[in-house]
């Protein structure tokens, strides 16, 4: 729940036995995200549930996501009307 605290950054790796530098990356992006606050000298603690910073979040994703796509069909080289035709295709689902 909101407020609760999170294990610290080195437990955490050491627990998943994977570097700290990834782990600390990891709860950057989660507190970029609005999902965690880290208080100096205190630790880190779950975020208190906004809707709107979540679906700012899941906008962000999905963004992140169609960029990929672009990208990758640029590289094939589609032209922005082709990609508009594959994309309204899938979006109505057909």
């Amino acid at each position: 729940g909101a407020d609760q605290p999170l294990p610290s950054i080195r437990v955490l790796a050491k627990e998943l036995k994977i570097s700290v530098i990834t782990t600390k990356r990891a709860y950057e992006e989660l507190e970029k995200d609005g999902l965690i606050y880290t208080m100096p000298g205190k630790g880190s603690f779950v975020a208190r549930h906004d809707e709107h910073r979540l679906d700012e979040s899941k906008k962000r994703l999905v963004e992140d996501k169609l960029k990929e796509a672009i990208e990758a069909a640029k590289t094939m080289g589609l032209t922005k009307s082709e990609l508009n035709k594959i994309f309204t295709s899938v979006l109505e689902g057909e």
